[in-house]
């Protein structure tokens, strides 16, 4: 798995539970501020100089349903937007960037290099991970092809901690009838020379359907309360194993998959030629990574590390389509196999007293069978890229600022499309990017940060060639597009908090954006440039027994044409924030409560014409309560109950033209562990 040190300067914590960040052994003891029950670190030792701070959250400290998806919890982590197309796909939107430019890593692989170039986060199971860490922006160049809003990663088992042995499970219930249940076992062993853990697990989740928001109706009778045709059920189960000698060397292997079968919403207040009547009848997704590293470990040049790891992403995606809103005639059906094996190659090197060279290498071969009425076609993309970092103590004191750490690296990228379907095949492509940064502190509280980079991105094959049972017109001529980004924040850490603000500048040229045809079916193409300026705040405070926590994001999102018109970016949010509050109350329980608003946004109709989304907040909650409890055989020492309403307010908020999100929820929800 990628090494966090890779990623992160500091590690901040935005969550009213529990949570913790990774720490370099090389970190001051007075480096470290405790904030009970938050962690938040600052270390001296900068392993992404010139990068904002990466968020780290730890999935226990979460307040989720059991057996949950991906992308609820990705819902829970700052400063990233996720929201939900007409597919029904989960989408992450950061810093201006869409999800095909944010990377999603299982235990150090990408699983967003595919048929689609970005993982569906809605069908994934979340019963693995155990942490996940979010790094904003372009804070490397090390993460491998087409990363340009930033890195999503998950861990199913801790890279530096020796879990203690334990088992768990959850069971959830729903007030509309849904339920979910989940149950893992972690067992650590010691041997002689060295370490094993190994986890494994699984889950079941049945979803009826989504509530209706207040005020939003079916265009077709419905006595359940529920959106028509978005019902979920799925199965999942993984198992991890990590074995790490006293020496230094690792070995580990993590596998996991996913079944699940589910409808999608169909847009509302559009006429049903324009509506999208979809069912999966069968989602399957099957991910293994076998890694392996050397540890830290003197060289004839100084002190090395080295990490290599393989990786197998294998999917099946079935989608029928229907006439109508009653879903009783197929009129289409839509398959697809996916195939993906990807290898990463990670190193790190000293350079004599001050330097440190890093290095990545990532290489991709997607393959992507589909299966449609009128016949079968095969496609095949193949990724490649070399990057390279190195950073360099310059001074431990320098006037006013201390730790001056200086950054510069740079990476060629390279595709091609060996087959293309019954469409021509596009030329190779080949692209570089490049970054310079630089991190100090002012003092002892403040940490500074700057950075300046550049990396293009590739078209995914289903941009180029999906006609998306005929909503899409394919368009094989898509050119890579290129993204300049700025940034420059501080950090600062007192008594009972810390706070941090960050500016950033993105300006991606050839930008791939959607535009309707006078068939109003919708086709992609190269805008000349999309430009986003905003401003990010994240901040967590102790006030007496009550903990604060919060974040908010301001930008200016828009896109202007060859012809200079100006024009507004799908899905960008003007504001966004999350305001997250825990306090103890009576008989041992603790209340949280969570805000979350999003600002006006706009979305594309099938006319072709700019919707502006309204503004709101969502209301979420819970009551819960902690027992010690004594069973028989000693498997379990404590029992959590909760009850949580989501969207208490029954607001109707949408995620894209005729999306609603769900309406108020009542789940209940008991944890043994």
């Amino acid at each position: 798995m990628m090494r966090l040190t890779l990623l992160c300067c500091t590690a901040l914590v935005f969550l009213p539970g529990t949570s913790s960040a990774q720490v370099r052994d090389t970190a001051r003891t007075d480096s470290v501020r405790i904030l009970s029950p938050i962690i938040a670190t600052t270390a001296r030792e900068f392993t992404a100089v010139g990068g904002a701070s990466a968020v780290v959250l730890r999935v226990d400290s979460l307040h989720l349903p059991a057996a949950p998806t991906l992308s609820e919890l990705m819902r829970e982590v700052p400063l990233l937007h996720v929201r939900t197309n007409s597919r029904g796909e989960a989408e992450i939107v950061a810093r201006g960037s869409e999800s095909r430019s944010v990377a999603v890593l299982l235990d150090g692989i990408p699983i967003t290099l595919g048929w689609d170039a970005r993982a569906d986060a809605s069908v994934l199971s979340a019963a693995a991970a155990t942490q996940i860490m979010f790094t904003r922006g372009l804070s490397s160049m090390l993460h491998g092809p087409n990363v340009l809003g930033g890195v999503l990663e998950t861990s199913s088992i801790s890279e530096h901690e020796q879990p203690p042995r334990s088992v768990e499970m959850t069971g959830s219930y729903e007030s509309k009838g849904g339920y979910g249940t989940s149950a893992s076992a972690t067992i650590p062993v010691a041997f002689d020379n060295g370490a094993l853990v190994l986890r494994a697990g699984g889950s079941l989740r049945d979803i009826r359907g989504f509530p209706l928001p207040d005020g939003v109706n079916e265009p077709v009778p419905t006595t359940d309360g529920l959106r028509v045709n978005t019902d979920h059920r799925s199965i999942s189960g993984f198992a991890a194993a990590r074995y790490r000698f006293t020496s230094g060397p690792w070995l580990s292997l993590a596998t996991s998959a996913t079944r699940s079968e589910r409808g999608i919403a169909a847009e509302l207040g559009v006429e049903d030629g324009d509506a999208r009547f979809w069912r999966y009848p069968n989602v399957a997704r099957t991910v293994a990574v076998l890694s392996g590293g050397t540890g830290f470990h003197g060289t004839p040049l100084g002190r090395g590390d080295l990490e290599v790891s393989l990786g197998y992403d294998e999917g099946r995606t079935e989608i029928v389509a229907y006439e109508d809103r009653t879903y009783e005639t197929q009129s289409s059906f839509e398959n697809g196999d996916d195939r993906t094996l990807t290898l990463r190659v990670l190193g790190d090197h000293t350079i004599g007293a001050r330097g440190d060279l890093r290095a990545a290498f990532t290489l991709s071969e997607i393959r992507h069978d589909e299966f449609l009425p009128a016949g079968e076609n095969r496609y095949r993309q193949q990724l490649m890229s070399i990057g390279g970092e190195t950073v360099w103590r310059v001074a431990e004191r320098a006037g006013p600022l201390s730790a001056l750490r200086f950054t510069v690296g740079g990476a060629f990228d390279a595709g091609r499309t060996p087959e293309a379907g019954d469409k021509p095949l596009p030329p190779d492509v080949d692209d570089w990017g490049a970054r310079a940064g630089l991190s100090a502190y002012a003092g002892e509280a403040v940490q500074l940060h700057m950075s300046a980079s550049r990396r293009g991105r590739f078209p995914a094959l289903r941009e180029a060639f999906s006609g998306a049972l005929d909503r899409f017109e394919p368009n094989p001529d898509l050119t890579p597009e290129h993204l300049t980004a700025i940034e420059a924040g501080a950090t600062t850490t007192f008594a009972n908090g810390q706070v941090q603000l960050v500016g950033f500048h993105h300006s991606l040229t050839d930008a791939i954006v959607r535009i309707t045809l006078p068939d109003r079916r919708f086709m992609r193409v190269n805008e000349n440039e999309l430009r986003t300026t905003g401003v990010e705040v994240l901040g967590a405070y102790r006030l007496g027994r009550v903990d604060l926590s919060g974040d908010v994001s301001v930008q200016s999102a828009e896109f202007i044409t060859p012809e200079l018109r100006q024009g507004h970016m799908e899905s960008q949010p003007e504001v966004s924030g999350n305001l997250r509050g825990r306090m103890p109350i009576v008989l041992g329980a603790d209340l949280s409560a969570n805000v979350e608003y999003t600002g006006r946004q706009y979305c594309l109709a099938a006319t072709g014409e700019d919707v502006a989304l309204h503004s709101g907040a969502r209301l979420g909650g819970d009551i819960s309560r902690v027992w010690a409890v004594r069973t028989g055989n000693g498997i379990f020492s404590r029992a959590e109950a909760r009850v949580a309403v989501d969207n208490a307010g029954d607001i109707a908020m949408y995620d894209q033209c005729g999306l609603p999100r769900p309406g108020r929820l009542l789940r209940f929800q008991l944890r043994l562990f």
